[in-house]
């Protein structure tokens, strides 16, 4: 049953999402390093695969993969139309 004056937690932070989800920031970068070129490929295309999922207009991509002292490193921007896409992507990603 709905309470008709519902309790406020007055010791909850509480804030207005606008003020977090603004659309200032709809990038998502990663670096990632990995034992071989193949890895580090292969992963490239599990992260595209996660961002079309999240997108609602085509997402994008720019992708490098270097050779590093330890490895292969990805470093990789996902640009999404909005913010929240972006968020929806990064939480994919943990």
């Amino acid at each position: 049953m709905k309470k008709e004056n519902p309790v406020e937690c007055v010791g909850c932070n509480t804030f207005d999402v606008g003020t977090i989800i603004d659309n200032s920031n709809c990038t998502s970068h990663l670096e990632r390093v990995y034992a071989s070129k193949e890895e580090a490929e292969q992963a490239l295309t599990e992260f595209t695969a996660k961002a079309r999922s999240a997108e609602t207009e085509p997402c994008q991509i720019k992708a490098e993969i270097t050779q590093v002292k330890n490895g292969f490193l990805l470093s990789a921007d996902f640009t999404f139309s909005c913010q929240a896409e972006s968020l929806i992507f990064e939480l994919g990603l943990r």
